[in-house]
């Protein structure tokens, strides 16, 4: 057992610097709006607000290789308020703006489906079961822009081996919260809630897929998907389901919620492939945020290892 490593993170002045620079709306100025840039914040616009200061998560194994890459930390501001969770707003800043209502304690999670031991527990509990690691994943929105994110979890295949799968279990099914007295964004129409994902079971058993319970040694933020979020780095950003209520075990593959909505737009699988574009925008290069300018995009957000669970699949007709 032992700390995080802390060298990667954004050192304290370049941080404040730059916070500086949002104040005054010069970060925005400089930067092009662009479809898929990633950026949202607006000239004269106030920026999002900081992250309530949460507790340490003691006692986590730090990162190791494979689950470390050798770039810059996105600093726990702009990962805390540049979010992705329509529950609580369709803006990027909606969520550290609104996601204090969330009620994370108690939080009962139903694991059920074709499993031999299907239960509900807390999700404090659940967490207690495993070990917590540090991994530090590259993380790729569908919308072009990319950060680099210390989570803490535990792997998703130590879960499903302690429910025992039946050999029916094709697939795993995952159901974030859609409470509308807790969520604002869920009282508008802007998605058939409650937001659903899915992996095939050879997906969710892989090493890299994690369940995380934290972020830069401390406890999920609300807006990150407290207290339980799927992450899979290998996958666009929206397959990473947030807030999990229930973790269903199935034979069809399960009905995702973007794939729904927009099915010629999101897929099923939504590995990250720079030589498959979005109908609306390119895939080959990505904007980190934090950074100036773009970068190529790795295929599988440079996963390369994953690449074998999707051998006889075309990645233009099953994206």
């Amino acid at each position: 057992m032992g700390t995080a490593p802390r060298d990667q993170v954004t050192p304290e002045g370049v941080y404040l610097h730059r916070r500086e620079l949002l104040k005054n709306g010069l970060y925005a100025a400089g930067t092009a709006l662009a479809v898929g840039s990633g950026m949202t914040w607006l000239v004269g616009k106030a920026p999002p607000p900081d992250a309530p200061e949460l507790p340490a998560l003691a006692g986590y194994q730090a990162a190791a290789a494979p689950y470390t890459v050798a770039e810059a930390l996105t600093s726990y501001h702009d990962v805390t308020t540049y979010n992705n969770f329509y529950e609580f707003g369709v803006d990027k800043e909606d969520p550290a703006r609104n996601a204090h209502t969330l009620r994370t304690k108690p939080w009962p999670i139903q694991i059920d489906g074709e499993v031999a031991k299907p239960q509900a527990v807390d999700a404090e509990t659940l967490a207690g079961w495993f070990t917590v690691e540090e991994r530090i994943y590259r993380m790729r929105c569908v919308e072009a822009w990319s950060m680099v994110i210390p989570w803490l979890g535990f792997p998703l295949r130590d879960l499903i081996a302690r429910v025992e799968p039946t050999a029916k279990a094709k697939y795993v099914e995952f159901t974030s919260l859609a409470d509308p007295e807790q969520m604002p964004g869920v009282r508008h129409r802007v998605l058939p809630w409650p937001y659903v994902e899915g992996l095939r079971m050879d997906e969710a058993q892989h090493p890299l897929s994690l369940i995380a319970v934290g972020l830069y040694g401390k406890v999920l933020p609300n807006q990150s998907g407290a207290p339980l979020r799927l992450v899979v780095p290998w996958k666009y950003g929206f397959k990473g389901a947030k807030s999990i209520v229930r973790i269903r075990f199935t034979e069809a593959q399960p009905k995702t919620t973007w794939a729904v909505v927009a099915p010629s737009e999101y897929g099923f699988y939504a590995n990250v492939n720079p030589a498959v574009s979005h109908p609306r925008w390119s895939q080959a290069t990505e904007r980190r945020i934090g950074e100036l300018g773009r970068r190529p995009t790795l295929p599988f957000n440079g996963y390369g290892e994953v690449a074998d669970l999707y051998k006889g699949i075309d990645p233009r007709t099953l994206y």
